[in-house]
């Protein structure tokens, strides 16, 4: 068992393709169950229960489920049960989550660029082979959340297998009128997570990246998103009555809630939307503003929009996200000195002015052409007041 494990959490192993995350039609308050062999897992059902009468988000608790349903496959393979599950079970699912193949990071062409290298037309690392660090400190935190609901009624080990940091639960047990924010140590098992700065699309490659958009459809949702700088589950979710053209805005449901926001919409990208509405027919006020443009018409999934922008970037060489057009949106309103920075946070609808803050940062790309400018100006020269020999400068000032 021993040498399992090892195997295990070396990644080595493949983990089993048992049960699935399957969606629950009401009444009953959890939007997704897990079953396994077509019989539901009452132990996640019953944490996903709390957690949806908590007011956790469908999309959260779907996210909950995936983590349990690994967690569930991982168990099944060193044949452990989760009520007896240790630390070092935990372990071997870190680890595997590190160093497994990650089915999103295989390119089919061996000449593409590989997981882990920097992608030279954007300047974007390709991400590596394995799990992202936030998707393991993801799956730990949902693992820690889960034995800490089950332990409250006395079900589960006696001890969390998942660590945690004595001094972060010092932190949060301290309360204070100041809002000072605290550092404290990363708990065993979590990943380092650098911070990184926001990728924003300089103006060249977005108007390279619009021109190989192959409809009207694409590219109204790409300068509907760089003008909004709306989210990309955000923007499919428009139907037909949420477009108010006299007003030069879209209303969206912002991440995270269930109430519609106005967001602004530049006049190209009605433009698109007007071009594409002419080719497919006006969506009603009930029917999703995007749809399939094969077969009969379907509201068009994340997925096939995510592909939109795959294969933009295979033609082009590149690696942009669909988030990075949010990037680039935020940092087109923040140069603009006639927006303040609380007014970019109001269109963006960041909880918090600092994150708001980190476009304000310049891009590299402005950065090398400004450098270029100082390369090519002539170094300034030394003027010194009349009536001073020469001599006497140079043993002055070494010169």
């Amino acid at each position: 068992m021993d040498e399992l494990k090892r195997a295990v959490r070396e990644g080595r192993v493949e983990l089993p393709r048992v049960g699935e995350v399957s969606r629950v039609e009401p009444p009953v308050p959890i939007p997704y169950a897990v079953r396994i062999d077509g019989h539901e897992v009452m132990a996640i059902s019953e944490y996903l229960t709390s957690l949806a009468l908590s007011d956790a988000r469908p999309l959260t608790v779907r996210s909950y489920a995936h983590d349990l349903l690994r967690w569930w496959r991982i168990l099944s393979v060193i044949e452990m049960s989760w009520e007896r599950a240790t630390r070092e079970d935990v372990e071997v699912m870190v680890g595997w989550l590190r160093y497994a193949n990650n089915p999103q990071r295989n390119r089919s062409q061996t000449s593409a660029t590989q997981p882990g290298s920097i992608n030279l037309n954007t300047g974007k690392p390709i991400l590596k082979a394995g799990y992202s660090p936030s998707t393991i400190n993801h799956a730990l935190t949902v693992l820690y959340c889960f034995y800490e609901y089950h332990s409250a009624f006395g079900r589960g080990p006696v001890v969390n297998p998942v660590p945690s940091s004595p001094d972060r639960r010092r932190r949060m047990g301290h309360t204070s009128n100041t809002p000072t924010q605290h550092r404290h140590r990363r708990s065993p098992l979590r990943q380092r997570q650098p911070q990184k700065a926001p990728r924003s699309i300089p103006d060249t490659s977005w108007h390279e990246l619009v021109a190989v958009l192959k409809h009207d459809r694409d590219r109204a949702i790409f300068e509907l998103a760089v003008s909004s700088g709306a989210r990309a589950s955000e923007l499919l979710g428009v139907c037909g009555r949420h477009v108010d053209w006299g007003e030069g805005r879209v209303w969206v449901v912002s991440k995270g809630s269930t109430t519609l926001s106005p967001v602004p919409v530049s006049p190209l990208a009605f433009h698109y939307l007007a071009a594409y509405f002419n080719q497919t027919g006006v969506a009603t006020a009930d029917e999703h503003l995007w749809g399939t443009l094969r077969g009969p018409r379907r509201a068009l999934t994340y997925w096939a929009l995510r592909r939109v922008l795959q294969r933009a970037n295979d033609e082009l060489g590149t690696n942009w996200s669909f988030h990075d057009i949010r990037h680039t949106a935020a940092t087109r309103m923040s140069k603009d000195p006639e927006l303040s920075l609380v007014e970019v946070q109001t269109i963006m609808r960041h909880r918090h002015l600092t994150t708001t803050e980190m476009y304000l940062l310049p891009r590299m790309e402005d950065l090398i052409d400004k450098m270029q400018e100082h390369f090519a100006r002539p170094r300034p020269t030394k003027v010194y007041t009349s009536g001073y020999a020469a001599d006497d400068i140079a043993a002055v000032f070494g010169e």
